[in-house]
């Protein structure tokens, strides 16, 4: 039986496998539950470890070290690469707002958390690990580990043991913040709604349709090559044409003359349509229908990019309106519909949206690839060459003036920023950064369950010591203040000051902690997309911001 006492007990491969497994199985098992709505999901993980480590279970310290440290940086790489595409376009308009609210979230909470320090003597790695489950945001926690391990070689165990004493009640006063501030203002969800219907009805969308007459006689015999040159700083498409002389609808082509009383149907933005209308004549009532008739041989189709020799190419540059004779009218990208105008840069996954006859459209969807089957193939070359860049910028170390020691990004922040940038930019050099959203979620989950389970295990066997012997309670209390009083202050300012909706605001609270549960609470509560728009507005600065904190706190505190 020695077999069995060397599986449970050993220092081995398979006992480390074995111990790992059970942990994370369980754990997600038990983060199902909910208790008044709310589940703790995924964290559950890292209590079972804290359990099994508390009651003897051990794992060799080098496998522990890799298996932590490689799930890190699968989590905090994968998350990178989700938010990335969306990580600069935040900043633009409509998010600036709620960007700067969720950066004051942020700093407020590191605020407090120095204060704390200096009032109470708690060394500033356990408040870091604190104010990471208080903003229940596990890649803060990994990256202040992270930076105190580069500085002393080891790794301080209060900072899991702060994170895991904080996250409960983080993400219960996540939640009392937003009903505390639904209550205070006197929150009316039918008022809410309204205004909501009427700031969408304001917002510029992707693509819009519209039918026109030709009534001005400046592009009377003008063809749409030369109003595209007139109209240089517009985003419309001409798709298809019904002349008046022949009585027929037909494709628009570059070469397509237009005449007085043609009927065109464009496809551009908000933001241009009223141009648009008015330099070219007049909107008319035309069902989208009415442009493809009984006996036409027009079909209109969603063709896929999925050649990957068309990433980073413009739409220009593949000439199909000239070659095939086929109008493409629209591309979505991530569900946003873009007006398909030549110098948009295509990328793996756009769905494109093509007119044209049959055999036109079928020899398109040949050119542009159209196989979901390879889409659901994981480009698992960008993904290993992004972590090695990672791992190279986060070894690199900075000086800064006041601190003696080089400050390096780490395992944490170096993954981080590189998928950021590769997921953004990355098809301007050929690769591949597209990732269904299944693989992407494998990735992540498979990584911060190993990260959480190995945190939970190494801080287990002085868990219930710290809570009881080593001041442990306060630490909650501490966590709480952390969670509270920052999104009460923005909260507040934001509804006050800049009126911003509850059902966003609730989405900034959330996205601003970074805590998923808090998310599905606020869009039950809703009923709508809303508090997901503004969580994912203000996902991306946040997640960096949080993980740079953390390291920032460790380095300045401690370098």
């Amino acid at each position: 039986m020695n077999w069995i006492n060397e599986l449970l007990w050993g220092d081995g491969i398979a006992h480390s496998i074995l111990i790992l497994s059970v942990a994370i199985a369980f754990g997600i098992q038990l983060g199902k539950i909910k208790i008044f709505g709310v589940s703790l999901g995924i964290t559950l993980v890292l209590f079972v470890g804290i359990l099994l480590g508390h009651f003897g279970f051990h794992i060799n310290e080098e496998i522990l070290h890799f298996f932590k440290e490689f799930g890190l940086i699968l989590f905090v790489f994968s998350v990178g690469m989700q938010v990335g595409p969306g990580f600069f376009s935040s900043f633009k308009k409509g998010g600036i707002t709620l960007n700067l609210l969720a950066c004051g979230i942020v700093l407020l909470g590191a605020g407090i958390t120095i204060i704390i320090h200096y009032i109470t003597g708690i060394p500033m790695s356990t408040m870091v690990g604190v104010m990471s489950g208080a903003v229940t945001n596990t890649p803060g926690l990994g990256a202040a580990q992270q930076a105190y391990s580069d500085l002393f070689g080891n790794t301080d165990p209060t900072i899991a043991l702060g994170y895991a004493v904080a996250y409960p009640l983080g993400v219960v006063g996540i939640i009392l913040s937003m009903l505390c501030i639904r209550y205070v203002f006197r929150i009316n969800f039918a008022k809410e709604s309204e205004q909501l219907a009427a700031e969408e009805s304001r917002q510029i969308k992707g693509a819009t349709p519209v039918s026109l007459i030709v009534k001005n006689p400046a592009v009377f015999n003008r063809s749409i090559r030369e109003l595209s040159s007139l109209l240089e700083h517009r985003e419309f498409v001409i798709s298809r044409i019904w002349q008046k002389d022949i009585n027929k609808i037909e494709i628009a082509t570059a070469e397509t003359v237009l005449q007085q009383d043609d009927k065109i149907f464009v496809i551009t933005t908000d933001h241009d349509v009223e141009t648009i209308k008015t330099f070219i004549g007049e909107e008319i009532e035309m069902d989208r229908k009415q442009w493809i008739p009984a006996d036409s041989q027009f079909i209109s189709r969603r063709i896929v990019i999925t050649k990957p020799e068309l990433n980073g190419k413009q739409l220009g540059e593949l000439q199909l309106r000239r070659l095939h004779g086929i109008n493409i009218t629209r591309i979505n990208r991530s569900g946003v519909d873009l007006v398909a105008t030549p110098t948009l840069t295509l990328q793996i996954g756009d769905r494109l949206t093509v007119v044209g006859s049959e055999p036109a459209v079928a020899k398109v969807s040949e050119i542009l690839g159209n196989s979901l089957k390879r889409l659901n193939e994981p480009n698992l070359i960008t993904i290993f060459i992004g972590i090695s860049l990672g791992i190279i910028l986060g070894s690199i170390p900075f000086a800064f003036p006041g601190i003696p020691q080089p400050v390096k990004l780490g395992l944490a922040g170096g993954p981080l920023i590189v998928a950021i940038l590769i997921s953004r930019f990355g098809y301007k050099y050929k690769l591949i950064t597209y990732t269904t959203q299944s693989a992407n979620l494998m990735l992540r989950e498979v990584g911060i369950s190993l990260f959480l389970a190995c945190v939970g295990l190494s801080a287990g066997q002085g868990f219930v010591d710290t809570i009881v012997n080593k001041g442990g309670f306060a630490w909650i209390g501490y966590g709480f203040i952390i969670t509270t009083v920052p999104l009460l202050i923005i909260g507040f300012i934001g509804r006050y000051f800049y009126k911003v909706n509850y059902y966003t605001l609730m989405g900034l609270i959330a996205g601003s902690t970074t805590d998923p549960p808090a998310l599905a609470y606020a869009n039950t509560t809703a009923g709508n997309d809303s508090p997901a728009v503004g969580y994912a507005t203000v996902y991306p600065i946040t997640m960096f911001l949080r993980v740079l904190t953390a390291q920032l706190l460790i380095l300045f505190f401690y370098a």
